[in-house]
């Protein structure tokens, strides 16, 4: 279990100055998505109040900021000098995942590449939970909106440059490298009958035969190996099995289903008849071969938060880029969904929050977790994981 819980309270720009140089192992945040800029123009502080549009009331709800939030701009989240401070604490090799939004990833990714890091991949996080944020229209065009339907946000996959390889790296630092089996999906693919191995390619007999070529080229056959038993290999798409996003899938069977003997014969010619191939004899919605991270009753528990993500989630990620025994820093907490992922995984975590209405949801949170919660909660929350009681340690922020 995690031993250790640092909460500090403050701007994460003044607070990550008080963190020594390569000295946090990964760092997992949902940063502000920067989606207030009417808010930057007509919601300054001393600005006279925006003019409500009309019926509408556009700009007055937009000054308000995303939900109500003012925090919600891009003087962080999208400033280089920032993440060269995450860079700076960082060790060699250690990844950054950072989500944004679907308007504005554009300038966080620039920023964080801007300040050093490498950018390894983007992650999709896609819900069915995303409500239309509209400003539909009447009359003459009834019908017609300003807006989509939210179902999914990008992830930043980063990295801070390797020294040597990345075997090296790891020896050296511990970071570098991502752990895929720990992350894999959970499959029920079916097992072949004559070696009792799981199927995972495409096969016909003549493959499998002894001293078989391929295409008479003299080449080894192919035939299906072992899938590992941990499942799938992990992708870049995460969702949260709702029935709108399983909708979104097409409903498939496990991949090179056999075709008729006949069909083949016309397409290559005689002796690919397709009586022995191999597949996979599951089906169901393909998005079984990506990760469900499910939210349950206790992802909101102590939360007003707007953009509260699941704890599985951020589980799945942390435990994705942290090494055994690793520190993961988040300098945007919000409810310290962040720090609830890792002290189940095992690692130490650094959380930084300006609101203080969200530390004190951290501080409820923390103390839930250590069995110090109210009862009330406690019931609500009865299902959820949570680590022992006598770990982590919670540091409070006076103390830090």
């Amino acid at each position: 279990m995690g031993k250790r819980i640092t909460v500090l309270h403050g701007d994460s720009r003044e607070l990550l100055k008080g963190l020594a140089d390569a000295s946090v192992d990964a760092c997992v945040t949902d940063a502000p998505y920067a989606l207030v800029s009417i808010g930057k123009r007509f919601g300054k502080p001393g600005a006279a109040p925006a003019k409500s549009n009309g019926a509408t009331g556009v700009y007055a709800r937009a000054a308000s900021g995303f939900m109500g939030q003012r925090w919600d701009t891009g003087e962080v989240a999208h400033d280089s000098e920032f993440w060269r401070e995450i860079h700076r604490v960082l060790k060699p090799g250690a990844h950054v995942v950072a989500f944004s939004g679907t308007r504005t990833q554009h300038r966080q990714v620039c920023a964080i590449e801007d300040a050093g890091f490498e950018i390894r991949d983007q992650l999709g996080w896609a819900f069915g939970s995303g409500f239309p944020k509209s400003h539909n229209q009447s009359g003459d065009w009834q019908g017609w909106g300003s807006a989509l339907k939210p179902a999914w946000e990008p992830i930043c996959l980063a990295r801070k440059p390797l020294i040597g390889t990345i075997a090296a790296n790891l020896a050296a630092h511990g970071c570098g490298a991502l752990n895929i089996d720990a992350c894999r999906i959970e499959t029920t693919d079916a097992i072949s009958e004559d070696d009792g191995r799981r199927v995972s390619t495409n096969c016909h007999e003549g493959y499998q035969r002894p001293g078989a070529s391929m295409f008479n080229t003299g080449k080894p056959a192919i035939r299906g190996g072992p899938q590992n038993a941990a499942g799938r290999w992990p992708a870049n798409l995460i969702h949260d099995g709702s029935e709108d996003v399983l909708a979104a899938f097409p409903s498939e069977a496990g991949g090179g289903k056999p075709v008729p003997g006949d069909a083949q014969k016309d397409v290559y010619g005689g002796g690919w008849g397709g009586r022995s191939q191999c597949w996979h004899d599951d089906a169901g919605s393909a998005a079984r071969f990506f990760y469900a991270a499910k939210a349950g009753p206790y992802d909101r528990f102590a939360s007003k938060h707007p953009t509260v993500k699941p704890v599985d989630l951020m589980r799945w990620l942390v435990r994705l880029v942290t090494p055994p025994g690793g520190t993961v820093l988040d300098p945007f907490a919000g409810t310290g969904t962040t720090g609830a992922a890792a002290m189940i995984e095992g690692f130490d975590c650094i959380l930084m929050e300006r609101e203080a209405e969200y530390v004190a949801d951290i501080e409820r949170r923390i103390a839930w977790m250590k069995g110090e919660g109210p009862l009330t909660e406690q019931a609500m929350v009865r299902d959820a994981p949570k680590p022992a009681t006598d770990l982590p340690l919670f540091i409070d922020p006076e103390a830090a």
